[in-house]
């Protein structure tokens, strides 16, 4: 008998045990080999003597059982179980825990600027030094930035996270990384220095040549260094008008949209180090109009996660050499390079080639081009401050020959650990979801962008809302999303409620818009259901519940949301290139809808917290704005006014007509598949739920054959095209080879990528039934033209597993793991539900297509693929 503890966890962060404010929840795993094992109790260990008892089965996000933290504090952390049989597991080995927090007050650091920057968004580094006499304990350095920055102490930087501190709605809520510098501090002289650079804070947004530098001119950076004696004194070193700053550096010019400017000439050697000269470097200036507070970053920040290797160099039709790297990817080059003194390689990057060319007409006013100018001896470049989407990379004025070794990839993104992993014998299929994860990772940097190559770069409200699930399923997205809610609420106290169409929001004046500003409500019941994180409805609620009545108000009388502008159900396939917004269903209808949608998620929220009066008033509400939606749009004889796949798939997936009406509109939506030849007909509102709608009212074999269609549009079409991420368009690409002519498409946006979760949950059959997967329901759909298919998930209670496969003529095997302290209803093809408990689990049943599919497509429509 064995059961040990896999994991314990500090809040949300998965990368660093840090506690963001003095009381930090706690989670921990149990792994055991004792079949339907269940915790009794626990018990948690604090510096290996003070204990508290937990007297249930909770083990995730357990609120703190002891005294208060107190800022600049070091724990260890151990835990241990007694099961349901009264055995007792060893404790845990310990986690070390930070705080991370500061007390009110105690942030002390100015945000200090260049004070002769060399023209508008001026990269530059400041600096100052500082003695170290007594025996030290502990330090710890809080910065953040308006802008981009890495801070180093004593020539060595402190981490390897990049682009900090990420973005943010500056205006209101800045973040700092609380970084453990103990080991980089000495005796005697020390010293901090902080490059900077505008990034985010600098850029200029807008479109159509409307554009305009949103927040400020020149970056700021503030930081203080917090030393703990043995003696128990402390010492603090702050960025104030003391600190001596300069426009010098490698660096010359940064932007996140254009690119980096890099100049090994200017390299300053030991510039942070003790005894450098800094005597002609002018005081910084002190920024006075930033009142923000900064506040813990409870997200992971952005890294380097990874390194691709050149796969191929190409000569172009014009002679130009462009660099294939085999995968879209999101990040910039690492270039060792030999040249002269002064000689300066130019690297474009895009993300696809266009007859042979780099494709650089979908990057719009986006220059995303890195130059760099040589030293004249052995020099190794990777921009800092800046990232592009790109598969390929041209390289100009190249000294000599080119050798592909000498040029990397590396991807960057936000940390977020892997916690979703699905494979099945169809590797088209494989490809796609493979494409779904290397889009997240890409469009997962500081925030949920919808694209990371072209001009934009935002954080799209309804692209984030449709893939919050799939999102959710691949990686521990929690700190994440929970961060960037923080500033969606923000952003809605700013405009009376309405939650933007962009968060942080840097466009257009704030105006509502179904599906986007749903977001409000529909993301944290997401973070809710799949990781057990109430706090997140806690402390969204004020934000979930003023997006519903902003909803209210629009609705009115009839209940009914009509006539004001709306993105609809955007890039439905039969919406003409340049009318993104011009799909089948009617945009009232998708309004309407998610009236209802946002008024019911608000209505579970307010039962759940326990806020009965509200979830009355809102669940009456949601229920007659229910019934105006099916009077107003379903006809009499039960087909709803637009006759579309987005409108049924809305119909059955939200719960808005009854169970007799959900089987005929589950019906007449498959015919409409059929008829359309298995293609599909959905832009970002219906693509997330068709297959959920097909499949819950019987007709899984329509959503396997709109699964593995190839012909356009399809998910399965930018496969065989070679894409490696998600498209933003069906047909980004056409099947000429060309661009879509359209000025809005993009070759990484992960909308149409929400079809992932469906495959985790519907085809492997793994799902959650209870909040964080406390209970699990497996429940697989085979489909013909797939032999096998199994979803592993890391859940907040360990990992689990779900799988089918073939084993005979008309014979499947199904296969499931069950975590620890957790329970699962299995609902086999053609048997009643029935419950097991943790372990390992196999099943054989008759296979519900009713004879084996190995090698059988000759009945699948044409372009579908088996």
């Amino acid at each position: 008998m064995s059961i040990q503890i896999r994991r314990v966890r500090v809040e949300r962060r998965t990368d660093d045990a840090l506690a963001d404010s003095p009381t930090p929840r706690i989670s921990w795993e149990v792994t055991s080999d004792v079949t339907d094992w269940h915790q009794r109790s626990a018990e948690l260990r604090l510096d290996g003597e003070h204990v508290a008892a937990i007297t249930s089965a909770d083990s995730v996000f357990v609120d703190w059982p002891f005294e208060p933290l107190v800022p600049h504090a070091r724990h260890t952390l151990e835990v241990r179980v007694t099961g349901i049989d009264g055995v007792t597991s060893p404790w845990s080995e310990p986690v070390v825990m930070r705080s991370a927090f500061l007390d009110d007050g105690e942030w002390q650091a100015a945000f200090v600027a260049l004070a002769e920057p060399r023209g508008m968004a001026c990269p530059g580094q400041v600096r100052t030094e500082f003695a170290v006499t007594g025996s030290l304990r502990s330090a710890t350095l809080y910065a953040s930035a308006c802008g981009a920055y890495q801070a180093s102490i004593n020539s060595r930087d402190v981490d390897d996270a990049v682009l900090k501190p990420g973005w943010t709605v500056y205006q209101e809520r800045l973040v700092y990384e609380a970084t453990d510098v103990t080991d980089l501090v000495r005796q005697g002289t020390n010293a901090i220095g902080i490059r900077c650079a505008g990034a985010w804070w600098t850029e200029e947004y807008g479109f159509d040549g409307n554009i305009r530098r949103f927040y400020g001119d020149q970056p700021r950076v503030a930081a203080q260094l917090h030393l703990v004696f043995e003696d128990g004194a402390t010492q603090v070193v702050g960025t104030d008008g003391s600190w001596r700053g300069a426009a010098v550096g490698p660096v010359t010019a940064s932007s996140i949209y254009h690119g980096e400017q890099v100049d090994a000439r200017r390299v300053l050697p030991g510039w942070d180090a003790p005894g450098f000269d800094d005597s002609e470097w002018p005081a910084v200036a002190v920024a006075p109009d930033v009142s923000v507070v900064p506040e813990p970053d409870v997200a992971e920040p952005v890294r380097r996660v990874g390194e691709v290797s050149v796969a191929e160099v190409i000569t172009t039709p014009s002679g130009k050499t462009v660099l294939d790297f085999g995968q879209n990817l999101v990040g910039r080059l690492r270039v060792r390079v030999t040249g002269p003194e002064g000689h300066t390689i130019t690297l474009r990057h895009a993300e696809v080639l266009e007859h042979g060319e780099l494709g650089t007409r979908p990057l719009r006013a986006a220059e995303a081009s890195d130059m760099l100018t040589c030293s004249g001896g052995e020099d190794v470049f990777e921009p800092e401050f800046t990232f592009h989407g790109f598969r390929y990379a041209e390289v100009e004025n190249w000294p000599g020959e080119l050798d592909p070794r000498a040029l990397t990839a590396v991807v960057v993104g936000s940390d977020m650990r892997r916690t979703g992993w699905f494979e099945s014998s169809h590797e088209l299929v494989n490809r796609l979801h493979e494409n779904v994860v290397w889009g997240m990772k890409g469009n997962f940097l500081s925030l949920p962008t919808d694209c990371p190559q072209r001009d934009e770069r935002l954080g799209w409200t309804g692209d984030i809302q449709v893939f919050s699930p799939t999102a959710a399923t691949l990686f521990d997205s929690d700190g994440f999303l929970t961060s960037w809610l923080r500033d969606v609420a923000i952003e809605q106290a700013r405009s009376g409620g309405v939650c933007p169409f962009v968060v942080p929001s840097v466009i257009d004046e704030p105006k509502a818009a179904a599906a986007w500003g749903d977001a409000a409500t529909i993301v944290p019941m997401v973070l809710f259901e799949r990781f057990g994180d109430r706090a997140v409805l806690e402390d969204q609620y004020p934000s979930m519940k003023a997006w519903v009545d902003v909803l209210v108000g629009l609705a009115g009388d009839r209940l009914l949301w009509e006539g004001d502008f709306q993105f609809g159900d955007w890039l439905d396939p039969a919406a003409p290139p340049d009318r993104a917004d011009g799909g089948l269903t009617n945009k009232d209808i998708v309004a309407s809808a998610h009236v209802v949608r946002s008024a019911t998620v608000l209505t579970e929220t307010a039962t759940i917290l326990g806020y009965s009066e509200d979830a009355a008033h809102y669940g009456d509400y949601a229920e007659r704005a229910r019934q105006a939606w099916v009077n107003e749009y379903v006809t009499g004889s039960g087909r709803i006014a637009s006759d579309s796949q987005t409108a049924y798939a809305m119909a059955i997936s939200y719960g808005l007509v009854d169970g007799e009406s959900t089987q005929a509109m589950g019906d007449r939506l498959a015919e409409i598949v059929r008829r359309d030849g298995y293609v599909i007909g959905t832009g970002f509102v219906g693509t997330p739920v068709i297959a959920d709608a097909l499949c819950s009212t019987g007709h899984a074999d329509v959503a396997g054959r709109l699964l593995l269609q190839t012909g356009v549009p399809s998910w399965l079409y930018a496969v065989t095209m070679g894409a490696t991420t998600i498209w933003e368009r069906w047909d980004s690409m056409l099947p000429d080879g060309t661009i879509n002519p359209g000025e809005m498409t993009s070759f990484n946006h992960y909308a149409f990528g929400a079809i992932a979760d469906w495959l985790h949950r519907g085809l492997a059959g793994l799902a959650p039934a209870a909040p964080g997967y406390k209970r699990l329901r497996i429940a697989p759909t085979p489909i013909e033209g797939i032999e096998h298919a199994s979803a592993r998930q890391e859940t907040p209670y360990g990992l689990a597993e779900s799988g089918w496969a073939e084993i005979g003529e008309g014979t499947l095997r199904v296969h499931a793991t069950i975590p620890a302290n957790t329970t699962a209803e299995v609902a086999l093809p053609g048997k009643e539900p029935f419950d097991v408990g943790s372990g390992v689990h196999e099943w054989t049943v008759d296979d519900p297509r009713g004879r084996s599919t190995v090698g059988r497509h000759d009945d699948l429509p044409a372009g579908v693929t088996g």
